[in-house]
């Protein structure tokens, strides 16, 4: 079985530059390890989107979208917990 190849949008990108450098290498351990297994334990389908999951990193969430056809995740948003759902 071949790995997912994990994207982040533009706005997402921007959102993983402006936190804090402690929060990042937190965060892009988790991102890096979407690519060979998109579903890990304590991920959670939301609500109202099609495709769309997202995991927690402490107070953080990470939301994106799996394309299982395609092999992609494409992650859409990384922001706090209170910001995110917006």
């Amino acid at each position: 079985m071949s790995s997912y190849h994990v994207a982040l949008t533009a706005t997402a990108e921007k959102e993983l530059h402006r936190l804090p450098a402690q929060i990042v290498a937190r965060i892009v351990p988790r991102l890096e390890s979407l690519a060979p297994v998109p579903r890990p334990p304590g991920c959670k389908k939301l609500k109202g989107g099609d495709k769309e999951w997202r995991i927690r990193v402490s107070d953080y969430r990470i939301v994106y979208e799996i394309e299982d056809k395609a092999r992609t995740v494409d992650v859409t948003r990384i922001a706090h917990r209170r910001e995110v759902y917006e």
